[in-house]
């Protein structure tokens, strides 16, 4: 039994009569008499009554017309999801994120605008470390992920560089800094350093040591937090500085003063996209392209 005999059956069923019937499904009349006795044999039950000016359904053809319905409107279904899927109108996306990531305001942005022209598809959001978010795009439990570096070793990982963020100090309220609008690094040389924690924090790690020593001193790094906003709530704390991406100072935070950084070295940390070199799925593609449009 096909699915084309179903068609045939529900037709002559709607229709009642197997020439109107043939005619609708551009078919000859005697054809589809054959396909419809071929059908009744198959199930070992007459499906018509057969009268001079038409047919009628058997007790057994309503129930076999009930069942044949629900069968085509499930494959119609299936068939249309499909194609919306093919589209990437429908579907699933796993993003990873770094802690400090979320508070950009382009991942909400992004996020909002996606779903707003596509609203059957669905979002998982994960936030971690960088080194646990690139094994979950090679196991696949991630589709893609903001993190904060690049990629030392892609192993069939793609990375789409989308912005430098300046970054900002972060002072305890009452610290003898905050009397100054503007801060530079030297400014900060004789302070107590709170990191985020290597290797999760890398990426920041990296770029605020870095800028450190180009502003010729060595930080003195008194703590090092397991999350970026615990960093902060150690300077809340009063027990030192720490220099977070700018996107942080929207967190308001009780005892925490931010001042921007001037003068040289600059500094900066990148937002960046990885995704599966590999991927196909139109939804996450879509996405994709979207937050690179909006970077």
């Amino acid at each position: 039994m096909e699915l084309r005999h179903l068609r045939y059956f529900v037709t002559v069923a709607r229709e009642g009569h197997i020439t109107r019937a043939a005619e609708k499904l551009h078919m000859q009349q005697p054809p589809l008499s054959q396909q419809i006795k071929a059908l009744e044999s198959e199930i070992d039950a007459a499906l018509f009554v057969r009268h001079p000016r038409g047919v009628s359904l058997t007790d057994a053809g309503r129930s076999f017309l009930a069942d044949a319905e629900a069968v085509l409107a499930q494959v119609d279904r299936a068939a249309a999801r499909a194609r919306r899927t093919a589209r990437g109108e429908v579907g699933r996306i796993a993003v990873g994120f770094t802690t400090s990531a979320p508070f950009h305001p382009l991942v909400a942005r992004a996020i909002r605008e996606f779903r707003a022209s596509r609203p059957d598809v669905s979002f998982v959001l994960e936030e971690t470390g960088s080194v646990d978010l690139l094994a979950g795009l090679r196991e696949e439990r991630l589709d893609i992920a903001f993190i904060r570096s690049g990629l030392a070793d892609p192993q069939g990982l793609a990375v789409h560089a989308l912005l430098q963020e300046d970054m900002v100090a972060a002072l305890p309220a009452r610290h003898r800094l905050v009397r100054r609008p503007r801060l530079t690094l030297k400014d900060l040389a004789h302070e107590t350093f709170i990191l985020y924690r290597r290797p999760d924090g890398r990426g920041l790690y990296d770029v605020i040591i870095s800028a450190c020593t180009e502003a010729g001193f060595s930080p003195h790094v008194g703590q090092e937090a397991p999350r970026i906003v615990s960093t902060l709530n150690l300077v809340a704390a009063g027990l030192g500085i720490t220099i977070v991406p700018a996107s942080l100072s929207r967190l308001p935070l009780e005892g925490v003063t931010y001042r921007t950084l001037s003068g040289r070295p600059a500094i900066s940390v990148p937002l960046n996209l990885a995704c599966r070199g590999d991927e196909r799925s139109a939804a996450t593609l879509g996405f994709i392209d979207l937050v690179r449009r909006l970077a």
